[in-house]
């Protein structure tokens, strides 16, 4: 008898059934959904309940309606790959330039949702393969009616330094219709709430897990401390390991000639990004690894490669406003700390000299009111001297770490946006070529 022939018995395809929808309730941890035994009884044994309505039973030899076939299809697959989705990987697409050379804009990846164990959905009710907008009308995709806490469920190991991170922006909780890109917060600080809104309004406001999704390095997790000295990340007062794909920007003086176009291509420059003065001459902020920067050097052309570090005062006027904590710290996106990461159970002194650092996340990610009267901090209307963290918090950098918007402007990441960690490159295209040119073959089906 062969493996097929036995599954072809009701009680065999029962239990197998049972034995997979078993453990999947063990996983998640809510036996509530022990009931679904009842449907999977009916389904294989007992045959009372018509489950999938829309799928018609045919006589022998009457000839198939290709419509109903063609709905069967597709909500087996809607049904098959949003439980991927959920469990086990989702798609992304790289946006910006922010982790380049390591990920690409315009590389496709898988995010492994088991890395760091999948999320249950907070937001049920959404379209699905829609993420939280439809790509035409730009209308939200989900409802809010329904809203459920925050749960993670087992997985196969947690975040740790120097990970590859898919996870929800912070600060993508309010969006600004006429430009839902652009960091909301950072708007406010700039110009004021009342012409941000007018300007670019109205704001929408999402919850955690229909916030758009980033991509970064993390370079340092729940009870680090992190200091970047001269654009080197340092955790715990030590150096963060030199990986290849990270690069900073250097100002490159030539003697009056531009480099090769083909040498900047072969280097996987962004040659788009990259603007030659004339007047230096050269290129005032070009983006190279250490391998890419020996090359450069190299050059018969060049005069002089320095390298672009922010030191205090800083290089815009407006960089302690753009800057997380947005205050007078004296930090720039290369000098940048000392700064400890809250990690869950662990309590600080909380007074007006760091309460900048932790207000968001008293506030907002762990769901406190605060308040300052007369010198006192009040919680919940309790004034207190001290605060214990709920969760773990993580610290994100884009490895292109010039033109990268990451934890040095907008905070910490709690661990309650982690979504996966990028596990395969299944296709990518460079939006500065046309087809076929533009399919980076060396990177499909490239693991990250």
């Amino acid at each position: 008898m062969t493996i097929k022939e036995i599954y072809r018995n009701k009680w065999v395809r029962f239990g197998f059934w049972t034995v997979l929808y078993l453990l999947w309730v063990i996983w998640i941890g809510n036996y509530w959904w022990l009931f679904g035994l009842i449907a999977i009884f009916d389904i294989f044994i007992t045959k009372k309940v018509k489950w999938a309505f829309w799928k018609k039973k045919y006589k022998e030899g009457e000839k198939h309606n290709v419509w109903l076939d063609w709905l069967d299809a597709i909500i087996f697959a809607v049904i098959v790959v949003t439980f991927i989705n959920i469990f086990f990987f989702q798609a992304f697409k790289i946006p910006s330039s922010s982790m380049e050379s390591s990920l690409l804009t315009g590389d496709y990846l898988f995010v492994s949702k088991l890395a760091y164990g999948p999320k249950l959905p907070q937001t049920p009710i959404s379209t699905p393969f829609v993420h939280n907008v439809f790509p035409f009308s730009k209308k939200e995709s989900y409802s809010k009616i329904l809203q459920f806490d925050y749960k993670r469920i087992a997985g196969l190991g947690s975040v740790k330094r120097d990970d590859y991170v898919v996870f929800s922006f912070p600060h993508g909780d309010t969006v600004l219709t006429k430009a839902p890109t652009d960091d909301y917060y950072s708007h406010v600080r700039m110009n004021g709430r009342e012409y941000t809104v007018k300007t670019f309004g109205p704001v929408v406001v999402r919850p955690v897990d229909k916030k758009d999704h980033y991509v970064k390095r993390c370079v340092a997790i729940a009870g680090d401390t992190l200091q970047v000295i001269d654009g080197v990340v340092n955790v715990n007062g030590t150096p963060q390991k030199s990986y290849p794909g990270i690069q900073n920007t250097y100002c490159v003086v030539t003697n009056g000639t531009q480099i090769n176009t083909i040498h900047l291509k072969e280097m996987g420059l962004n040659v788009s990004e990259l603007w030659y003065n004339s007047t230096i001459p050269g290129y005032p902020a070009m983006a190279l690894t250490q391998d890419n920067l020996a090359k450069v050097q190299s050059y018969s052309n060049i005069v002089s490669v320095t390298p672009n570090i922010d030191k205090t005062p800083p290089d815009y006027p407006d960089s302690q406003l753009m800057l997380f904590p947005y205050t007078e710290t004296g930090w720039t996106k290369d000098n940048y700390g000392p700064l400890w990461i809250p990690a869950k159970g662990d309590s600080i002194v909380l007074n007006e000299a760091n309460l900048a650092l932790y207000h968001r996340v008293i506030d907002v990610y762990e769901d406190n009111d605060i308040d300052i009267k007369d010198g006192l901090i009040f919680i919940n209307g309790v004034q207190t001297t001290t605060y214990t963290f709920k969760q773990n918090y993580y610290f994100m950098m884009g490895d292109n770490r010039h033109n990268s918007l990451d934890s040095r402007y907008w905070g910490f990441v709690p661990e309650d946006h982690i979504v996966g960690k990028p596990a395969l490159i299944w296709f990518s295209s460079d939006q500065n070529y046309s087809f076929p040119k533009n399919i980076r073959w060396k990177r499909l089906l490239k693991f990250v």
